[in-house]
């Protein structure tokens, strides 16, 4: 565990979900790092065409595309700009949940809010300067990594010898994150690409606290990754 330190204090009041604020978080970060904004909000941006097209969503698209248009970095307004887009990644992920969750409209970030989502792109955008460069975002497991019983699943980050995944809990890391990160490696593995070939380490980066989880593979023993291989992902 590496505790960085910046001076700075987040507020403790915030009036969005925290998926969604984690959400904001990631993205931004990638587009601030110089990807384009399609690409940092794409799996919004599918989201968004699955509400249109599958969902009948009207006009969903159109707003969408006005929305990523006002975003130009970390100003207050492409903050909130950011919080509203993320509302439709859930249209991807669970199109049944999303009937059900906040949409845009319903999503206002407020000062507190919006300065807390500033202060951790920039500690996410230092973090990157120290422990990168980032070799892959937004990373996947085919054409062998899925199987009938994990059919699906994305991570964050790939640096050249660490898994990273972002959390923006109030809250230290859990056994329920790191069985996420495990697996993520265990399916890299079988997936056949030659970029999880050289991943030693899992890591996690929680901006909001500030702190830097990092674990050794050498760590893990062959039986637990046997375990889970054979009784969770089922190889």
């Amino acid at each position: 565990m590496y505790k960085l330190d910046d001076g700075l204090v987040l507020g403790e009041n915030e009036n969005v979900h925290g998926s969604i604020i984690g959400m904001a978080v990631d993205y931004l970060t990638r587009f601030a790092m110089g990807a384009d904004v399609m690409d940092a909000f794409d799996i919004s941006c599918k989201g968004a065409v699955i509400a249109e097209q599958m969902f009948q969503q009207k006009g969903t698209l159109k707003k969408v595309g006005k929305l990523l248009s006002g975003i130009n970095g970390i100003d207050d307004q492409s903050i909130v700009n950011a919080c509203k887009i993320v509302t439709y990644d859930v249209w991807l992920r669970n199109p049944m949940g999303a009937l059900m969750a906040k949409g845009e409209n319903e999503t206002n970030p407020d000062a507190d809010t919006v300065n807390n989502i500033k202060i951790m792109v920039e500690r996410s955008i230092s973090f990157w300067n120290k422990y990168g460069p980032i070799v892959k975002d937004g990373f996947t497991f085919e054409p062998d990594g899925y199987t009938k019983t994990v059919d699906s699943g994305d991570g964050d980050y790939l640096t050249a010898d660490t898994l990273w995944d972002f959390k923006v809990t109030k809250s230290k890391p859990t056994n329920k994150h790191t069985l996420q990160l495990l697996m993520y490696w265990i399916m890299g593995q079988h997936s056949g690409q030659e970029i999880y070939k050289n991943i030693q380490k899992l890591g996690i980066f929680n901006p909001r606290l500030n702190i830097v989880y990092l674990l050794d593979m050498k760590s893990i023993s062959k039986e637990i990754i046997t375990e889970v291989e054979r009784d969770i992902i089922c190889y």
